[in-house]
């Protein structure tokens, strides 16, 4: 097994501006951070001559690993194609499965920097696009209660549009098997009537970043 490369990391906007190592020693500085602006070096010479730059003019640039197609630090399954900007790492990401159309239905919200699962809903009956229009009302809920100032990421346009028109409209027939389903969505319609809020929502770059966080794997 051939040995990994050693990187350098240069942190401009962070708990501590600076050089460091390694991604463990770079990640306490930028995990948690609003805004914050990292970037890895394949040498510590690099490193040193990026940093004093600003970080606007250095962000762009190729190094060796944007041509990786694999796993980036963070364990994200990632492309990166030319100077394609990556995800915000502060965020919240949110993404629906379904077994059938209709079919069993769940979604979840995972923070992207550690991968944790924050939140999680399943029900027997639903459809994938109310699976992702919950899972953002849901997401825009749990930042603003527990008063988060980060980015919300979907991959669905779809969903995102019926949630800026504070509407799901799915034709998603009202019965008896779906009645507790379509009290859940009146009470997201309404939460979205009745509250303000100033989480970004923004469509996850599936093409550049791969699959989303929180996505289920059953593709």
């Amino acid at each position: 097994m051939s040995k990994k490369k050693k990187k350098y990391y240069v942190v401009w906007r962070g708990n501590t501006p600076g050089i460091y190592n390694s991604w463990e020693e770079c990640q306490r500085q930028v995990v948690g951070v609003a805004g914050a602006q990292y970037k890895s070096f394949e040498s510590k010479e690099a490193a040193e001559r990026a940093f004093l730059r600003p970080y606007d003019e250095v962000k762009g640039t190729k190094t060796a690993s944007d041509k990786m197609v694999g796993v980036d630090e963070l364990g994200m399954t990632v492309v990166r194609k030319g100077e394609v900007e990556g995800p915000v790492i502060d965020s919240l990401a949110v993404d629906a499965a379904c077994s059938g159309n209709p079919g069993v239905m769940e979604y979840q919200g995972v923070y992207v920097a550690s991968r944790e699962r924050v939140f999680h809903f399943k029900t027997p009956v639903g459809t994938n696009n109310i699976g992702e229009f919950l899972g953002i009302v849901h997401g825009l809920a749990y930042l603003k209660k527990h008063n988060l100032k980060q980015v919300l990421y979907s991959d669905s346009v779809n969903a995102i549009n019926w949630v800026r028109r504070k509407e799901c409209r799915t034709k998603l027939p009202l019965t008896s098997k779906t009645a507790e389903l379509w009290d859940y969505i009146r009470r997201a319609e309404h939460w979205l009537e009745t509250n303000t809020y100033t989480t970004e929502i923004r469509k996850w770059d599936t093409e550049h970043w791969g699959e989303i966080p929180a996505d289920f794997g059953r593709k």
